[in-house]
């Protein structure tokens, strides 16, 4: 084996084993992560020997710019792939042709084809939705996806968290981190020189980089105590013009191509054979790149602030001076030279490139660098690049800085007299507010908006802006108001013939209505997905599904939701409209917490964890809630956050699912003033707005808390239990689907036969918390013999099943088909097939007759009555 590559064997092994199966249809994707210098680029580099005969390698690498370049990683690709991805990725302003190519090339012959995206931990936001895209699909793909990065370099708001997370749920992954070489490997490494493997090792702790440069720095005496003063150790008999050379190349932080470093350099690429004897850099006809980031960073790092600054303006006059030069390079070496003009020159026109090819950070970081030489631009000039700062930092939900820019923009065109362009920048300035979760400003600027544009002339604007206000009322539960605004959005849309504008009136208009009580909203509701599907407005398409689906989830039409997600997820997954994505995964979290597939609503709702505000509260309740009902810990810390998101929105869909669940959980353990306090205040807000879901959600769990509120004559299960109709409440819960909430109804009954089956399906979701009171109720009641319960060390959980493969197993054990297993637990066979499978995995138990011996032996299952 190379020595380069000790102690790297499972890890070949592993890709190998993906590649051929990647061969054969299954394709995969594989992370290689560890610290700095630990090998990552050593182990793509010995990849090829251990891949199937015929595989082919593409290799894209991601560079440590200010600012990125879109696509970058997918860039370097060119000239080895096809020319549709080429053209596309070249081009770059369309995502959807982008992704279509890198899927087709992937797809393509030959088999496989191994992607390696290294230093993933510097990809700007296109390559992140790139391989976002690629990442869903892999497993239908004869190639394997290989992504190196730094895990030790990613904070936790890093955009890399977002794909790492997706890529850890995706079908086929493989994770490879990669560990620091062992006292053994480092002695080997050291065998031949004069150097004291001990010493070696303390110096270095093992990090293959580093035991790689002391030991080429050699003596014995004074072995350097970091890699900058190996990388210069290995400097020292360089003349000066290789060292200068070295220098020059150090500030571009990416491989430099032929004909840059022809520019740049005295000798052109014959000034570098020393530096490339020494082993710093690798010289091909194309390019020119260090062996290592480490080796450029430790260059770069040592060099005078002064040298560093000549240096960069030296590579900033040569990018110029080539036509076709990187916008974003050139931002780049202007902002490390200091050279303000150039990055007013350049710095919109790589904003521009960034937004185009869907990289908006790196588009946000470009303006933010324009716009601190503010004075440089007239009032409109700066006004429209304020604009495109806070439609940017909105994008990226960097809510602080868009609020900014757009106040500032609004306070431009006041100050112009523009009235349309004031008028829009006021309907901008409104979405942006409430998307950062600032109710009342929204509305104020949202108000303003229509009384600039009533009388300007513009149909076209005042219909947003009245579909906008219609929007915020409908969202604040203000439902009339809601009507009239979109209303008269819907005219002005007809008549301007804007489909856009007309299914965002349509939206905001149908969700007031049905949630009002009146039946024809859900028509427009559904008017409005037709007419943004039929014109191709997938943004409006995904708020149409949305708005469908969490009316029927309010309204306990859980299968009629069933139908609206699949379609509604595919859409924005397929048009990588991520916030929708995320919100649809939110709203199927809920839909899997309905039928108590706890493991299921947490996988869901994960996706929602993030600075998306109007999915990340839904998704904490929902977090939440899961764990209120299994009597796990955090839930409090969780409703904490949700319910400050909640108070700030002033949203009933908000307060309202907060309040039931911290209510719930009071309720639970017993401490029903607190139940009362949390209940209270929304109950009354539902009441005033007579919306009828939470109205009886939270109007239940007062009474159950000792005050009882006024009679809800409506026929939602929780209002009928609050009458004291605890059988029809139990039925409507099942036939909805809802197994946790007709056990919690049938547990209501005074017959402890309806409680004792109440408690065996409570026992069966693992609802820990109410089944520990309905067998204190089941004692009150005198029954001798209540069940115990799950045992102890089921708990503990020793074979490491989750809540439901505990389930599973226990009805397993019970003689139940699959089918039947689906038909108790309310989830498709496919579902149980897939937790069979895990279970007798993880029990090693190859029949279902031996997975019950072993879950017997474990103690996995319920003791016997006592």
């Amino acid at each position: 084996m190379d020595r380069g590559i000790l102690e790297r064997e499972p890890q070949l092994a592993l890709l190998a084993t993906a590649a051929r199966e990647a061969a054969d249809g299954a394709g995969s994707v594989a992370l290689v992560f560890g610290e700095a210098g630990i090998g990552k680029s050593s182990l793509v580099r010995a990849m090829p020997d251990r891949l199937p005969p015929r595989s082919r390698i593409l290799l894209g690498q991601c560079d440590d710019l200010a600012t990125r370049r879109p696509l970058g990683p997918f860039r370097d690709l060119v000239g080895s792939v096809g020319a549709e991805l080429a053209h596309a990725v070249v081009e770059g302003g369309d995502r959807q042709r982008v992704y279509e190519a890198l899927r087709e090339e992937l797809a393509g012959i030959p088999r496989p084809t191994v992607l390696v995206v290294e230093d993933v931990h510097w990809a700007d936001e296109a390559s992140l939705d790139a391989l976002r895209f690629l990442v869903r699909r892999m497993a239908q793909l004869p190639a394997v996806l290989v992504l190196t990065y730094r895990d030790d370099e990613l904070s936790r708001e890093h955009p890399l968290r977002h794909l790492l997370g997706q890529a850890s749920r995706a079908d086929r992954v493989h994770r490879l981190p990669l560990a620091r070489l062992s006292k053994s490997a480092v002695r080997t490494l050291s065998s031949a020189s004069r150097l004291d493997p001990a010493q070696v090792y303390e110096v270095t702790s093992g990090n293959p980089f580093f035991v790689t440069e002391v030991l080429a720095a050699g003596g014995t005496g004074g072995v350097p105590p970091t890699v900058v003063d190996a990388v210069l150790a290995r400097l020292r008999g360089l003349d000066g013009r290789s060292v200068d050379a070295l220098e020059q190349l150090a500030v571009l932080p990416s491989a430099v191509e032929r004909p840059l470093v022809d520019a740049l350099l005295p000798d052109g690429v014959a000034g570098l054979a020393a530096a490339e004897q020494r082993g710093l850099l690798a010289v091909s006809p194309e390019r020119v790149a260090f062996r290592h980031e480490l080796i450029r960073r430790a260059i770069a790092d040592f060099l005078p602030a002064a040298r560093r600054i000549d240096l960069n303006r030296d590579a900033l006059t040569a990018l110029v001076a080539r036509p076709g030069s990187d916008p974003a390079r050139i931002v780049h070496h202007a902002a490390q030279a200091g050279d303000h003009d150039a990055i007013a020159r350049y710095g919109h026109r790589a904003a521009r490139d960034a937004t185009e090819a869907g990289a908006h950070r790196e588009a946000a970081a470009h303006l933010r660098l324009v716009l601190r030489q503010r004075h440089r631009y007239t009032p409109a000039e700066l006004a429209d690049l304020l604009e495109r700062y806070a439609v940017e930092c909105y994008t990226i939900a960097d809510s602080v800085e868009a609020v900014a820019a757009q106040r500032d923009a609004v306070a431009l065109r006041r100050s112009l007299g523009d009235t349309l362009a004031l008028g829009a920048d006021l309907r901008w300035l409104s979405r942006i507010h409430w998307w950062a979760g600032h109710a009342e400003e929204a509305q104020d600027a949202a108000r303003e908006a229509i009384a600039v544009l009533e009388h300007a002339g513009d149909d076209r604007l005042l219909a947003l802006a009245l579909s906008n206000t219609a929007q915020l009322r409908m969202l604040s539960d203000r439902y009339a108001e809601a009507v009239a605004h979109g209303e008269r959005a819907i005219a002005l849309a007809r008549r301007a013939d804007d489909a856009a504008i007309l299914a965002h009136a349509l939206n905001n208009v149908g969700a007031a209505r049905w949630r009002s009580g009146d039946p024809d909203g859900r028509r427009q509701l559904e008017e409005s997905l037709a007419v943004a599907l039929a014109a191709g407005e997938v943004e409006h398409a995904c708020r149409s599904y949305a708005n469908i689906i969490w009316s029927l989830l309010d309204n306990l039409r859980y299968a009629e939701a069933d139908r609206y997600l699949p379609p509604a997820m595919e859409l924005a997954d397929r048009a990588e409209h991520l916030g929708f994505l995320n919100y649809l995964h939110v709203e199927q979290a809920m839909r899997r917490l309905a039928a108590a597939d706890w493991d299921g609503a947490e996988r869901h709702a994960e996706y929602g964890m993030h600075d998306f505000v109007p999915a990340r509260c839904p998704a904490l309740t929902v977090l939440a809630r899961v764990r209120v009902r299994r009597g796990r810990p955090g839930a409090d810390e969780l409703l904490v956050q949700a319910w400050e998101i909640a108070v700030r929105a002033g949203e009933l869909q908000r307060t309202g699912p907060v309040a039931a669940v911290r209510a719930e959980a009071a309720w639970l353990r017993g401490d029903h003033a607190a139940a009362v306090a949390a209940a209270g205040p929304v109950h009354a807000q539902a009441g005033r707005l007579d919306y009828g879901p939470y109205r009886a959600e939270l109007g239940y769990w007062l009474g159950k808390s000792g005050h009882p509120a006024a009679v809800d004559d409506s026929d939602h299960p929780y209002a009928l239990q609050a009458a004291g109709d605890w059988k029809r409440a139990a039925d409507l819960w099942e036939r909805a689907g809802c197994p946790y909430e007709h056990a919690a109804a049938l547990a209501e009954s005074p017959d402890p036969a309806d409680k004792l089956a109440a408690l065996a399906r409570l026992d069966a979701l693992g609802a820990d918390p109410l089944a520990h009171l309905v067998r204190a109720e089941l004692r009150d009641l005198g029954v001798r013999r209540v069940p115990r319960g799950p045992h102890a060390a089921t708990r503990h959980n020793p074979a490491g099943l989750t809540e439901r493969q505990l389930q599973v197993v226990r009805l397993l054990v019970d003689g139940l088909t699959n089918p039947e297993i689906a038909d108790r637990l309310v989830v498709s066979v496919r579902t149980v097939d897939n937790h069979v499978r895990a279970v007798l995995e993880k029990l090693d138990a190859p029949t279902r007759r031996q997975a019950a011996a072993r879950a017997t032996e474990l103690g996995l299952l319920p003791d016997g009555e006592t």
